[in-house]
């Protein structure tokens, strides 16, 4: 069978290896860790190689992840392409099923997190309609305060609120955060991947890495000084805890960036970690490599290395022009740059290198794009410059210049002919704007701003604006910052990114001013900050002002600050009226505020204002549900239906409506309805269980709990309801164990206690039952079927007064709930009721 022809990048990687010459220590004791069993004292699980730019630190890391492979190891490469840990995350599962290794069960995950992210941009109040407003925070919100996980950020209602609530308030806006986020996600796995996704994706990145078959697995981080923010928390995490499982010994993690590591989180782990820190080649390795180049005059020898000061890409780069003579090597006026050229003989060469250091990144595309030269010369000319030491591979395939060649060179340009750079800018942008607008068609804001395809060249036309000085393409830039923020924390550091370098590489202080500020906003306080920096500053139309609002409105709510979040809201609507986004997003938060009344006018306008939108009267029919308005909320979910037959939310939020009604037969129709366009909807599943219960059918009602539970273990709710129903059917220990996983997941869940307090009851263990019944009416005043279970508990405990006292109160609040007793109960009463 005939071997593959290897690619362009294959062939790069091949020629850029063969000459790598020096950094020998560092290659043989990255070597010989492979040599050291992980059981042994003197083997390293992590690698950090930190200096300067130039220094080489990418060139050494992709030496040693080949080093790493004639080992046999699975490898991965990430640079700051990747914005988040997710996206790392992603990044890991695409390169190793390229290695023939396919992590299945985290690119289900990292799709799901995906759609609920975009949803969550989406969603309203659905909630789950089981539990009862509490008076005042639950005593799980108290112990999350008391432990200090709020303010330490473990419960996401932080933030710039951190250092203003007391713990009660904190406690209380813990709950509500809970109650109206389990209200829009409708089971907790989806709530969790919005919210924390790394806890979510994390154990299944583990678990996937113990099944590889590899001997070893190497993660190589490049770019660390810009992704250790968000990578190096994550990793000591980890790398050094059990929090998220078992990391596999065999796995070797090697990070590079300019500092050294934080002393304060690695500090203590010297016997695991060696530092590798690099300084520019010694006069003897920038000599061995221009040896091995051919490049041996004394006289050129002796400029290169005054010229480069030793850094490994200066001195590669002219090493790979081979220069035979200094020829004018005294001439002042000459930037570095230039004299690297100058040794390159072939103009069109010289040509291609300094207009491709325009683009931030090149494919073949933007290389066709920026260079003047034949069709018949393209191919050759990219592959040359690929193969160029201060050229790298940077995700997908695209090239990208070393910084420390491409600054001078842009400086160059811009100096050479500011009219010539600036038109060569304008024509950039208007590649990427046809290039934009073709794979934009059709599609809506939303949808647009949701592609990254999409954004990346909506991103590389406003840098190229923006270095060609187009009056607007500042306050353009700015109004996409604020959709940039809507799409998520990531997508907006790199916006900030690139107004910084369009500022520094076309020297244009206010475009390097925004850029500064809002990365330092984005990097300290979030996406909060950097909106409101723009709303003060930034001079923004009513619309995007009324985009803005929304999204801080978001990432206050997200905070549980709800107040806040409202003010945004409101805000908002006045800024843009007739947006029914807007309208949309308010109805959301009056709803966490049990103002449901207040929620169904705003989406009686955004209904008004988009009447086909199915999915906003379906969250109006929701809202009519939680209210207990039936009639209403049939009416709008059986339009929302007829608007989109495929809209499996109506349907399902229709059957609940159904089963509460006592229409059992349209309740399952509709649940089953719902379950067919989404086979794996957990919410629908437990409902329908309810259905199963009232037509009486327990064992259906435990296969559709069964079936939820395998789709999302960690749902309090879906445990409490099959913790019901084991009881129910006489299994009260395995009830025991599903109401003890509830209450560890929600300690203030009040009919978990409840219901753990009757099986208890039932087993004969009577004093833990007491404390879970009289903990459940502690928790809900008036909870009358907690307090018949008491009574009848305390008569058979023979403490009559205490059940007399329970009775007298079930009496006051609900005569009939005694009659609805079970015979066995009323007669264990007996004495209580007669006296």
């Amino acid at each position: 069978m005939a071997q593959a022809r290897p690619s362009m990048q294959d062939l790069i990687r091949q020629r850029t290896r063969a000459g790598f010459v020096g950094r020998a220590a560092e290659r043989a004791l990255f070597r010989a860790n492979f040599d050291t069993p992980p059981q042994d004292e003197r083997h390293r699980f992590r690698f950090h190689v930190h200096g300067n730019a130039g220094v080489g630190k990418t060139f050494l890391l992709r030496e040693l992840e080949q080093i790493a492979r004639e080992q046999g190891a699975l490898t991965v490469y990430v640079d700051d392409s990747a914005g988040s840990v997710p996206e790392v995350m992603a990044e890991i599962s695409r390169q190793f099923a390229a290695q023939g290794r396919r992590l299945k069960d985290l690119d289900r995950l990292l799709a799901a997190h995906d759609e609920r992210r975009h949803e969550a941009e989406l969603a309203a109040l659905a909630a789950l309609g089981t539990q009862t407003q509490e008076a005042g925070p639950s005593a799980g919100g108290r112990l999350v305060a008391r432990a200090g996980m709020v303010a330490a950020g473990m419960v996401p209602v932080v933030g710039p609120l951190a250092g203003m609530l007391d713990p009660d308030q904190l406690a209380e806006a813990a709950d509500r955060l809970r109650e109206s986020l389990l209200a829009r996600f409708r089971n907790p796995e989806d709530l969790r991947l919005v919210l924390e996704p790394e806890q979510v994706l994390t154990p299944v990145l583990l678990h996937e890495l113990s099944d590889t078959a590899a001997p070893w697995t190497a993660l190589f981080l490049d770019t660390y000084e810009q992704t250790g923010a968000y990578l190096d928390p994550w990793l000591h995490e980890t790398m050094t805890t059990d929090r998220h499982g078992a990391m596999p010994a065999t796995t070797v993690v090697v990070t590079a960036g300019r500092t050294a590591l934080d002393t304060s989180r690695w500090g203590g782990l010297a016997d695991f970690v060696t530092d590798i820190p690099l300084a520019p080649f010694t006069d003897t390795e920038a000599r061995g490599l221009l040896a091995a180049k051919g490049v041996t005059a004394e006289p050129v020898v002796e400029e290169v290395l005054r010229l480069t000061g030793g850094l490994p890409v200066l001195v590669s780069t002219l090493a790979e022009s081979r220069p035979a003579d200094p020829d004018d090597v005294g001439d002042p006026s000459a930037t570095a740059v230039e004299r690297f050229l100058k040794w390159e003989r072939d103009p069109a060469r010289r040509a291609a290198a300094l207009s491709c250091a325009l683009p931030r990144w090149l494919d073949a595309d933007v290389f066709r794009a920026v260079t003047d030269c034949p069709e018949e010369q393209l191919e050759p000319l990219y592959a040359w410059l690929g193969s160029m030491p201060f050229v790298g591979e940077h995700g997908g395939g695209r090239l990208r210049y070393h910084d420390v060649v491409r600054a001078p060179m842009l400086r160059a340009e811009r100096h050479r002919s500011p009219r010539g750079w600036a038109e060569r800018q304008r024509r950039l942008a208007r590649a990427f704007r046809v290039w934009r607008e073709e794979s934009e068609a059709g599609r809506d804001t939303e949808e647009r701003w949701a592609d990254e395809a999409w954004r990346e060249l909506r991103l590389a036309e406003t840098y190229h604006l923006l270095c060609a000085g187009e009056r607007d393409a500042l306050p353009q830039a700015l109004r996409d910052v604020v959709q940039a923020c809507a799409a998520g924390g990531g997508v907006a550091v790199r916006w900030a990114r690139a107004l910084l370098d369009a500022g520094l590489d076309a020297d244009a202080e206010a475009t390097a001013r925004w850029g500064t500020e809002l990365t330092a906003a984005l990097a300290t306080e979030g996406i909060t900050a950097a909106l409101g920096l723009l709303l003060r500053r930034a001079g923004l139309d009513a619309p995007t002002q009324a985009r803005a609002r929304l999204v801080r409105g978001d990432e206050l709510r997200g905070d549980g600050a709800y107040a806040q979040a409202l003010a945004e809201y409101d805000l908002a609507v006045a800024l843009d009226p007739e947006s029914a986004v807007a309208h949309r997003h308010r109805s959301g938060i009056r709803g966490d505020l049990g103002d449901h009344d207040g929620a169904i006018a705003d989406l009686d306008r955004a209904v008004a204002l988009e009447p086909d939108n199915s999915w906003y009267v379906a969250l109006r029919g929701e809202h009519h549900r939680i209210a207990r308005h039936d009639a209403e909320a049939i009416r709008d979910l059986t339009e929302a239906i007829r608007l989109d037959p495929a809209n499996e939310f109506a349907w399902a939020s229709r059957g609940a409506t159904h089963e509460r009604r006592g229409d059992l037969d349209a309740a399952l129709a509709d649940l089953g309805r719902a379950l067919d366009l989404k086979p794996d909807y957990a919410w629908a599943l437990a409902r329908r269980a309810r259905v199963w219960r009232g037509l009486g059918d327990p064992r259906r009602q435990l296969a559709d709990l069964d079936q939820a539970l395998a789709l999302h273990p960690d749902w309090p709710w879906a445990r409490c309801e099959r913790g019901d129903a084991l009881r129910v059917a006489g299994r009260d220990d395995e009830a025991v164990a599903d109401l003890d996983v509830a209450l560890a997941l929600d300690p203030g869940y009040t009919s978990a206690y409840a219901s753990r307090g009757a099986s208890l009851a039932n087993l004969g263990r009577h004093a833990e039952a007491l404390d879970d019944l009289s903990r459940a009416v502690e928790l809900r005043s008036g909870y009358v079927w907690a307090l018949c279970r008491r009574a009848v508990l305390h008569a058979l405990m023979g403490r009559f007064e205490k059940a007399r006292s329970d009775v007298a109160e079930v009496r006051e609040l609900d005569s009939g709930a005694l009659e609805r007793l079970s015979d066995t109960d009323r007669a264990a009463l007996g004495p209580v009721l007669t006296g």
